[in-house]
């Protein structure tokens, strides 16, 4: 048996740029993002069976008896990937519902990355998280064809607050900040999760954006820009820079596509900022899922008092990327 736990992120800065169209032909030569690791998870078990079939479990069970047949896209997709015919089993679950609607924390990469990485474990065999994000991105992208960048996977599997950039060439470099642990806390301590109770096909939104890229390049460069920014002032402990920061990311996010935003999000943001946050953002795609806010001190009350209608969310950061968590080999 082998069980997997990989987290999901939270993106700050830099979304849109790890779109192959962006990073290909832009003129810094790469794409980049700021993200970290969070203490949710998703957990893949897997164990031998004593039949040939396979079963797969997760809001629904299937059980047949090829990989062929399964009809989970991912994990049918990682099962080939890793030359997995038959023979086992399959069980997914997840600190957030599972759904297939998007909630913006990057759960179906999540996802990809470790399943890969329960199998890979499963065959004996150890893949770095350079591996297992390049074979997420595989799944996700060239074999689904999903519209969406390669930020997710990286951050899951790599684990840690860390500025990823997405070269032209097709390499991706994951590197920590660099900066006192005192002023990441402090950041931490800035920082409020809410949840819209609004979920999205983030493909829908996805899809206009990625067309869009072009015509978007400006804006694009600029939310680049944002990440050395960002970093730089995190370094020098000008934390506060962070809410100014996400609120003007937002307000270039919310013009790549026409559903990033709607008029719940906008009514739930403006409320937010009134009780005193000075900044935020729809994480992932847009649309709905999670509301990331940064609170000045001393505002905090005031903005869980505004806010006591939707649900928060208790969160930290996680160092760690995607991990076998148990292994116990009863394949014999």
């Amino acid at each position: 048996m082998i069980i997997s736990k990989t987290p999901l992120r939270a993106s700050f800065f830099g979304g849109g740029t790890d779109f192959k169209d962006y990073y290909e032909n832009s003129k810094y030569g790469y794409g980049s993002v700021i993200s970290t690791a969070l203490n949710m998870y998703v957990y893949i078990m897997v164990c031998k069976r004593f039949d040939s079939k396979i079963r797969v479990c997760y809001t629904k069970n299937e059980f047949v008896n090829s990989v062929d047949e399964i009809k989970h896209n991912i994990i049918r997709e990682a099962l080939k990937i890793t030359g997995i015919e038959n023979g086992i089993d399959i069980v997914y679950s997840a600190d957030i519902p599972l759904s297939s609607a998007g909630v913006g924390l990057a759960s179906s990469s999540a996802l990809a990355v470790g399943v890969l990485n329960a199998l890979y474990a499963y065959k004996g065999e150890y893949a770095s998280p350079e591996k297992l994000a390049r074979m997420a991105c595989e799944i996700e992208i060239n074999r689904l064809g999903n519209p969406i960048g390669i930020q997710d996977q990286y951050a899951c599997s790599y684990g840690g607050i860390r500025v990823y950039k997405f070269w032209a060439d097709g390499k991706v470099t994951a590197t920590p900040l660099g900066v006192p642990l005192e002023n990441i806390r402090n950041l931490k301590d800035h920082l409020m999760l809410y949840y819209t109770g609004l979920t999205r096909i983030s493909s829908e939104i996805l899809s206009e954006q990625k067309e869009k890229i072009v015509d978007k390049e400006s804006v694009l460069n600029q939310m680049l820009e944002m990440v050395d920014i960002s970093v730089q002032a995190l370094q020098c402990g000008e934390i506060e820079k962070w809410g100014e920061l996400l609120n003007e990311a937002w307000e270039k996010k919310k013009s790549l596509a026409t559903k990033i935003t709607n008029t719940e999000i906008n009514e739930m943001y403006e409320k937010a900022k009134r009780a005193g946050a000075s900044g935020g953002k729809i994480l992932g795609a847009g649309g709905g899922g999670f509301l990331l806010l940064y609170v000045p001190t001393g505002k905090r009350d005031s903005v869980e008092e505004e806010m006591k209608d939707y649900k928060k969310v208790e969160f930290n950061f996680e160092n760690e990327g995607s991990r076998i968590i148990f292994m116990e080999d009863n394949r014999e």
